[in-house]
């Protein structure tokens, strides 16, 4: 008896692997998705700050041809021009108002809606949009007429209009501040929603009550989240300028009580002219807000705790 042997199958022909693009293909392709970003950083960054320091050394009044003056612009602004420093110390006084006043309602009204079962996503809505309005002149120019004379908080309280008074006129610009609070309301929250519950329930059992449960668990846990406020919040409040511009009608009265440094800014370049002179004091404001973003990253070592890792 014959067998017919069955021939062994044959073995699939592996697929041969794709080949890669070379390294140089590769990074023609990554700066070709790049380029718009790098152009748009190249004409709209970059290069007007190398416009601005250059400026900033020339006497130019946007009619005439820069002429180079050196450090003069600088020193003038320094030791002889009061209304600078005027409006250094009412930009200062301004930050030193506004900021911890937008960051405690913020937090306030955080952990309200934190405890909220129904209704939160209504709220956190309507408390966030004040920060999607509060920067238009149009909600300036409302909040101008509710402070000014026979206003609604002169027929309220009686006291006047606080636009009309130099010791009350910055609080009103410093209050449509505050009222913006949702953008760090909204961040706060996020944060209180990430820490374990297991956390108070652990400081409950220990006798915590609601006060040091909020000085020990919560405050050090939401360190972080309150820091990142605190520089955003910080660095936009060194750039005000459309509440004051409203609220003193361009003229950053009364006395200058409102002059704050931006508003100087704009005055010298664009109602004086002197396009130079201004170029300097946006280089000056953007040194000292690099230096208070380093003086607040450094000082954050000894009170901001990261979880991950341990107690600093």
């Amino acid at each position: 008896m014959t067998t017919t042997a069955i021939p062994a199958e044959s073995k699939r022909a592996t697929p041969p692997a794709p080949k890669r693009r070379p390294k140089r293909e590769r990074e023609g392709a990554a700066w070709v998705f790049l380029s718009p970003w790098v152009l748009g950083a190249v004409v709209l960054t970059l290069l007007p700050m190398a416009v601005s320091l250059y400026l900033s050394f020339t006497d130019y009044n946007l009619f005439d041809p820069p002429r180079w003056v050196g450090l003069r612009n600088y020193t003038q602004m320094f030791t002889e021009d009061p209304r600078y420093w005027r409006s250094v110390v009412t930009t200062l006084t301004y930050v030193v108002i506004a900021v911890p006043l937008q960051l405690a309602l913020a937090l306030v009204v955080a952990l309200a809606l934190k405890s909220m079962r129904r209704g939160k996503a209504f709220y956190r809505s309507a408390f966030y949009a004040p920060s999607l309005l509060g920067a238009s002149m149009s909600i300036a120019l409302v909040w101008r007429a509710v402070f000014n004379d026979g206003g609604t908080v002169d027929n309220l309280l009686g006291t006047g209009g606080w636009v009309n008074k130099p010791g009350w006129a910055l609080l009103a610009v410093a209050l449509l501040t505050v009222w913006q609070f949702g953008a760090p309301m909204v961040i706060f929250l996020a944060g209180l929603q990430q820490i374990p519950a297991e956390l108070y329930e652990a400081a409950a059992v220990d006798g915590a009550g609601k006060w040091r449960q909020f000085l020990s668990v919560t405050v050090p846990m939401l360190s972080p989240v309150l820091f990142f406020n605190l520089v955003l919040q910080t660095i936009q409040a060194f750039q005000v300028f459309t509440p004051a511009f409203a609220v003193s009608a361009g003229k950053g009265g009364p006395a200058d009580s409102t002059l704050v440094y931006t508003m100087y800014l704009y005055d010298r370049g664009f109602v004086a002219s002197h396009m130079g002179y201004a170029s300097a004091m946006a280089w000056v404001l953007l040194l000292v807000i690099g230096i208070v973003t380093v003086v607040l990253f450094r000082t954050s070592r000894s009170w901001v705790f990261y979880a991950s890792e341990g107690d600093r």
